[in-house]
């Protein structure tokens, strides 16, 4: 094993904000674009719809943003709830099961208020057709009665802007796309936003951490801020018990070491991701369903979660006909690359 690889007996980092973390999460999560680190394109667009919207005292129009889970898309809705000084309406796609789930929501909305629809590609499509006259018109379009004497009313809703966050906008059909104005995607954060990140969050945790304690933080959370902020955590309690209670580098470190997350910030499950491609199918290329098949695993998580990182740093590459991973990703591993073995430029779509 190299240097840089972790022992597997860490556990695996979450990617999905847990119940109980919840009430960290809000505590840190910015409330202004001011205070708002990275996606500078994301943000200057927004500010600008959001202040143009101010002016006219209209709602913003509604907006998709999309990519990896824990990059920002709530606390950009929150924003911009908080801009237009409104109230945010969150929900998700797997809770809103009926039609008349749906009219509950919309027909409570205030004006302008921001309902947030995370996971908006796992709608049921009979109500995802229900918002269709929500977006474009703040009406909906409900039938009473059966048969020969089927009615449709008209209900009208309050203006509102959907602001819908999906880590698959290529499962979203084509007329819901459609009804957005405005689009963007989320991108991994650079090390140096995601110290300025821990730096912020240690403030508001009233936790004393130096420049490079932030740094080696930043360095192993995958370019994710809801990562960052829970490593912050775990080093946290780590210096209080086994430091003096300052996080420096070699406290960050030490603690990071014992969480099992690695210095390229890989976890229990990225490494059985690359093991199960090298040790069972020879780096491969292979089907993502195979692997998750052998590691015992959902595909969607897999998808969703875990590659999309591997594939940033050039661990994995996307060949035509399945996954494969790169030499960067064997030494990492400690283990030797085979001759074919493709490097981080050669990537495949």
């Amino acid at each position: 094993m190299s240097a840089g690889a972790a022992p597997d007996e860490g556990q695996t980092l979450s990617r999905v904000a847990a119940p109980e973390e919840a009430q960290f999460e809000r505590q840190l999560r910015p409330r202004t674009f001011d205070e708002y680190v990275g996606q500078e394109q994301a943000v200057a667009s927004l500010r600008v719809s959001v202040d143009a919207a101010r002016l006219r005292r209209e709602c913003v129009d509604h907006v998709l943003l999309y990519g990896p889970p824990g990059l920002g898309k709530t606390t950009l809705a929150g924003i911009i709830a908080n801009a237009m000084g409104t109230t945010l309406v969150p929900t998700s796609g797997p809770a809103i099961e009926r039609g008349a789930d749906l009219m509950g929501i919309l027909t409570n909305l205030a004006e302008h208020d921001v309902l947030f629809i995370d996971e908006v590609h796992r709608l049921p499509r009979a109500v995802e057709e229900l918002l269709y006259p929500a977006m474009e018109d703040f009406a909906v379009n409900f039938v009473i009665d059966k048969g020969m004497h089927a009615r449709t009313l008209k209900y009208a809703l309050r203006p509102f802007t959907l602001v819908a966050a999906t880590t698959r906008p290529g499962m979203l059909s084509a007329p819901l796309r459609e009804r957005f104005g405005i689009f963007h995607h989320l991108d991994f954060y650079s090390e140096a936003e995601l110290a300025r990140i821990v730096t912020r969050s240690a403030q508001i945790l009233e936790a004393a951490i130096d420049a490079g304690g932030a740094a080696e933080i930043a360095r192993r959370a995958r370019g994710t801020p809801r990562i960052v902020n829970r490593l912050l955590r775990r080093v946290r309690d780590y210096a209080q018990v086994k430091g003096e209670g300052r996080i420096t580098e070699d406290i960050a470190r030490r603690a990071l070491d014992s969480e099992g997350v690695d210095t390229r910030g890989l976890d229990r499950l990225d490494r059985r991701f690359l093991g199960a491609i090298v040790d069972h199918y020879g780096g491969g290329p292979v089907g993502i369903e195979a692997v998750a098949a052998t590691i015992n695993d959902e595909a969607e998580t897999l998808a969703e979660m875990v590659e999309p990182y591997l594939l940033k740093i050039g661990f994995v590459v996307r060949a035509p006909n399945g996954r494969r991973v790169t030499r960067e990703a064997y030494r990492h591993l400690g283990k030797q690359p085979p001759a074919g073995a493709p490097g981080q430029s050669e990537l495949f779509e």
